[in-house]
């Protein structure tokens, strides 16, 4: 934090006028871009002008194109849509249309553009900068500027961010706008599913995607439905009646609900529009089930933005800005994309003239291709889809040792699932994925109840597939969890693993769950039962163990703090010049204060991580009060649970209200537990299902490896070596491990999803997840 900050600062954008518009479809998360550009840019010492009403307003100037300040953007954070307006404009399509543009963006010196659209604003954008040195020069000769002018504003730089609910845009895994979109829908299907299941009904969702089928996959993934259809992906010839088989089977396994999820972009192999209504006519005429159908409409682009869009669109902003103060006047124009976690910079027509050429692989039919061009994200989904869309019959499945039909010769494994630790969003979800794939794979799952205190007493049955019907939606962990170790249980543990003949081990927790896999791997000289492939899906809320920039359940809870502060906020907006202290969970890892204190737009987060003093707190409130002399008559100030031992929240309230009387009262609100419970957010409902499917195809391979001749050998031996991090409170922490009997020297007995170093366990209380957004000057 220290050099990010002391970077910024070396920043000077003085004398540089930006110019932001959002422009097409509006998508919640613009208004959280706008926010950024603004603060970002004041923040330079650029001056940033508001351009109303997308292209129209820089087409008409005037009143359209305003100054913004500080105080302007405040309280944008939590709305959707666009503050600022959008409009289609076909004069900005016309040479005329552009000269007016150019013109009234000269009259202010404007010559950095920060456009926040589809690909479609993001083409005219490029076209506008391509015609600007034409579009000065015509305006000299007409004597509407002067050549001084021309010279002084020569070159026009464009950065785009897409913002687009149905995430079309080649190059970036997300777009400003889907999250959000997925929440709006995630919440119709829950409420749907208790109606179907009340009168065993058959539902048909549509949702948009009118050639991008992005929305419809993810929710189906996230809600557990039994069929999609997507313009990407036409269903081969028959599908027809695959479908009406599959719903059929779901009835007779005891489910009293079916979910179709249709993008109204949907076709058949031949180009043929595939209708809701048409769905809607096949069910009830093949199946004779009640059925119903739902079209979610704009809907989807409503309400408040989600928690993961205000961030995204909050770091896009900052990002967009560092792009147009280091532009050069040969920089082409770029887009401010997302690649796993990080911002990044790509050339902008690159990826519109990609984003065009997946239209031309589907209108060619190369329907593999279009998937490969919408990127690694849609690819993931959609083979997670494949993999859990469809359960193989018992007779592909061997029982008698000759292994899969098809397959490699091994036979049908026994692979335990348990939950670890406390309770997070998305643990059920991740539950049913890994039951789903493991049977897929021909394993026998087994779930345990109770975590290993569960285990140690033989609260372990055999889970079968309908077995987790509709856990995806599901908080909490249905499964039980406990935070008991298994060293004092160890014997038992072993004897039940002898029992039930477990070959492998799925444990989805926290700290707790990395403590616990090691206690079991140091006991491997002394128990054999343990020396079995055991993998860990990271899972808790505080987001602070190793291995991993997210953990299942951070997302969820981020949702729940970063409501709350908007119910708080909107309080404080009625009783003038209040401050409110918040207290957010995470032990000793600031990911949910500061993170949250990043979405919510706080004025401060306290975390462990950045030590702060009572020089610190007494600066905060000074600014505090001075903001009370502004129209934003409120503050907000999140604090990390363990983040001091001495300045408690109590202690800041009590000095926060001493040090502003007269000027702000307090209010102070403990979250508690409320952060681990509710219905998992979608992200957190897809993010669990491939999480856990990869963990059961990792232990797939390794149980394959280690079937040698009808023997299962997995005899590691292992050593610990630490090294010191740059951070100051952990070290890093690896296991190096060589096998008995095996070539795999590569393989980790205990690893986490993405293969990233961990930290040292021992000091777990202490260490952070690495990834920390910039909460600089947001």
């Amino acid at each position: 934090m220290p050099d990010s900050k002391k970077f910024f600062e070396n920043l000077s954008g003085a004398g540089k006028c930006i110019g932001v518009l959002t422009s097409g479809g509006d998508a919640q998360g613009m208004n959280a871009a706008v926010r950024a550009v603004v603060r970002m840019g004041i923040y330079v010492r650029a001056k940033v002008y508001f351009i109303h009403e997308g292209y129209q307003g820089m087409v008409d100037g005037g009143d359209n194109i305003k100054e913004a300040t500080w105080e302007s953007v405040s309280s944008m954070l939590q709305l959707g849509g666009t503050v600022i307006g959008s409009a289609r404009c076909k004069e900005f399509r016309t040479h005329e249309g552009r000269l007016r543009a150019a013109l009234n963006l000269v009259r202010l010196g404007i010559t950095n553009l920060c456009v926040i659209g589809g690909d479609g604003s993001l083409t005219g954008a490029n076209l506008f900068r391509t015609e600007w040195s034409g579009l000065l020069e015509e305006l000299v000769q007409t004597g509407q500027i002067d050549e001084q002018a021309a010279v002084t504003h020569s070159a026009l730089h464009i950065v785009g961010m897409v913002g687009s609910i149905d995430n079309d845009f080649c190059g970036t895994d997300m777009t400003i706008g889907t999250d959000s979109a997925l929440h709006r829908i995630i919440e119709v299907v829950d409420a749907i599913m208790t109606t179907a299941q009340s009168h065993q009904r058959t539902f048909v969702l549509e949702v948009m995607g009118r050639h991008c089928g992005y929305l419809a996959l993810v929710s189906a993934l996230a809600c557990g439905a039994d069929w999609v259809l997507i313009p990407e992906l036409p269903p081969e010839d028959g599908w027809e009646e695959q479908m009406c088989q599959k719903l059929s089977e779901s009835r007779l396994r005891g489910s009293r609900l079916n979910i179709i999820i249709v993008a109204e972009g949907a076709i058949d192999r031949h180009g043929k529009p595939i209708t809701s209504d048409a769905v809607k006519d096949l069910v009830v005429r093949s199946l004779g089930f009640d059925t119903r159908v739902t079209i979610l409409g704009h809907v989807q682009r409503g309400g408040t933005p989600s928690a993961f869009d205000r961030i995204l669109a909050s770091r896009m902003g900052v990002e967009a800005v560092l792009a147009l103060l280091e532009a050069s006047p040969d920089t082409p124009a770029c887009v401010v994309s997302l690649r796993g976690n990080q911002a990044i910079r790509l050339p902008l027509m690159e990826c519109v003239q990609m984003t065009q050429q997946v239209q031309k692989a589907m209108d060619e039919k190369n329907f593999e291709e279009a998937v490969k061009l919408r990127g690694r994200s849609f690819e993931n989904n959609l083979n997670t889809y494949k993999l859990l869309s469809y359960r193989k019959p018992d007779s592909e499945v061997s029982k008698d040792g000759e292994g899969r039909k098809g397959g490699p010769c091994c036979s049908s494994f026994n692979v335990a699932v348990l939950n670890v630790g406390a309770p997070a969003a998305g643990m059920n979800a991740a539950v049913r994925s890994a039951v789903r794939v493991g049977i897929t794979e021909g394993h026998t799952m087994f779930a345990v109840q109770d975590g290993f205190e569960g285990f140690s007493k033989g609260q372990i049955n055999e889970i079968k597939w309908g077995d987790v019907g509709g856990w995806t939606g599901q908080g909490g962990s249905l499964l039980g969890t406990k935070r008991t170790l298994p060293a004092n249980h160890l014997n038992k543990i072993a004897e039940q693993m002898r029992i039930h003949n477990i070959n492998a081990l799925l444990v989805i927790g926290g700290f707790e769950a990395f403590e616990c896999l090691l206690q079991l791997v140091e006991a491997r000289s002394t128990h054999r039962e343990f020396c079995v492939p055991m993998c860990v899906v990271p899972a808790t809320i505080s987001n602070n163990v190793p291995g991993t920039d997210i953990t299942l359940g951070a997302d969820t809870s981020l949702n729940s703090i970063v409501e709350t502060c908007d119910r708080i906020k909107q309080s404080a907006s009625g009783t003038k010049r209040r401050v409110f202290i918040i207290e957010t969970m995470g032990g000793y890892c600031g990911y949910l204060a500061t993170v949250g204190a990043l979405a919510a737009g706080a004025d401060a987060a306290y975390i462990y991580e950045e030590p702060f003093t009572i020089r610190d707190l007494q600066t905060n409130v000074e600014h505090l009060t001075e903001k009370m002399k502004t129209g934003i008559q409120r503050g907000l100030v999140l604090r990390n649970e363990s983040c001091n031992e001495n300045f408690t929240t109590d202690f800041i309230y009590q000095l926060y209200s001493e040090e502003g009387k007269g000027v702000f009262d307090c209010r102070k609100n403990v979250l508690g537990h409320m952060q681990q419970g509710g219905a998992p957010s979608p992200f957190d409902r897809n993010f669990g299902t491939k999480i856990a499917a990869k963990a059961i195809q990792w232990i797939s391979k390794k149980l394959k490896e280690f079937y040698v001749e009808g023997t299962y050998i997995y005899l590691p031996t292992y050593t610990y070596y630490q090294s010191k991090c740059p951070g100051k409170h952990c070290t890093d922490f690896r296991l190096d491990i060589k096998h008995s009997g095996s070539t795999a020297a590569d393989d980790m007995s205990l690893q986490t999803i993405t293969d990233h170093q961990a930290v040292d366990l021992k000091q777990f209380g202490l260490c952070v997840s690495p990834l920390f957004l910039q909460t600089l000057i947001l």
